[in-house]
């Protein structure tokens, strides 16, 4: 048997060990240290968490994903390899940044970023492959106690982001992640908004750090401190974190409906559907332990559909395609 399809048939029978309890922050158990080491999205951190936990090799974990939001420096192998406590990437560019920073400088410190958002025309000439392997949906939120209204259309939603909306500053007070989130940059260009570092520059009726200057961590309600605050929410993260996989950290946070579409469960037809992504490098493809893992619709991770829905995801119809790579 192929080390590709021995991978799939360990992780399949290893998947009832990852179906209760909540993931883990960072990797836990043994080994310490695994093959692939990922990092990025606060998005899919959940569920790449309980894949790490679910998929093995021959009983061993071979998969390691760094939660966005912890420590501030995270040690991705021992100290026989050096350089291998970094900063710890907090958001989907950050993923994909530390991926690329492993490759230029050939510390093999991270194998794989976790990305909610296709960003492969930022990283042209670095050899990445974005692999879809479920699909998500973002909205709006706001908090319990608001007054705004939880049945906005696109463009209500896009006049609240561009200042424009009657009422913005005192009605209407909108939130952002900071930038280099994947759901930030998903949600603005599903509005037909351009996401810049800049952005609360030249619209400052949008706020992307809290009241004591923090930065706005993505899919966490708990930054909504004020009635008037709306933000982008991954449906699939607060689905998660109201059932008691993930920490539970969406506060007052409520899901509104988008465009007529009840937020209360993955919808495929939601109007802000999107695929989620692990980013490889290009030259591993091919290559164990990557391609049993992530590759193709047999992959470990493709074959892992009861930890991909318990985590509020639907499986991707493309779940393990190559086609997408860096220009």
């Amino acid at each position: 048997m192929s080390r590709r399809k021995t991978l799939v048939t360990v992780a399949a029978a290893a998947l009832v060990l990852g179906l209760s309890g909540v993931a883990q922050a960072d990797p836990s158990g043994t080994p310490t240290f695994r093959q692939l080491a990922g990092v990025g999205s606060d998005t899919t951190q959940g569920v790449v968490n309980g894949l790490s936990d679910a998929i093995t090799v021959g009983g061993t974990k071979i998969i390691a994903s760094y939660d966005a939001v912890g420590s501030p420096t995270i040690t991705t192998n021992d100290a026989s390899t050096p350089n291998c406590t970094i900063p710890r990437p907090a958001n989907s560019g950050e993923g994909v940044n530390a991926l690329v920073a492993s490759l230029d400088n050939g510390t093999n410190c991270v194998q794989f970023a976790r990305s909610s958002a296709n960003n492969s025309s930022s990283y042209a000439g670095k050899n990445l492959t974005y692999v879809p392997f479920a699909v998500d949906a973002v909205t709006y939120a706001v908090r319990s106690d608001s007054s705004i209204s939880k049945k906005l259309t696109t463009a209500q939603l896009k006049s609240i982001y561009n200042c424009t909306a009657p009422g913005v500053g005192t009605t209407y007070k909108p939130l952002l992640p900071k930038f280099g989130s994947g759901t930030r940059a998903f949600f603005l260009s599903s509005l037909g908004l351009t996401n810049a570092a800049n952005y609360t520059t030249t619209f400052p009726c949008v706020h992307d750090t809290d009241p004591t200057n923090a930065p706005i961590e993505e899919n966490t309600g708990t930054f909504l401190t004020d009635p008037a605050n709306v933000a982008p929410y991954s449906i699939a993260q607060y689905q998660s974190q109201i059932n008691g996989v993930v920490p539970a950290v969406q506060g007052k946070a409520v899901l509104a409906t988008l465009n007529g579409i009840s937020p209360t469960s993955l919808n495929t037809s939601s109007s802000f559907k999107r695929d989620v992504y692990n980013v490889i490098p290009s030259a591993q493809v091919g290559n164990a332990p990557y391609a049993g893992t992530f590759v193709g619709p047999d992959s470990a991770i493709c074959a892992a559909g009861d930890v991909i829905t318990k985590y509020g995801f639907g499986k991707a119809a493309n779940c393990g395609d190559t086609s997408i790579v860096t220009p």
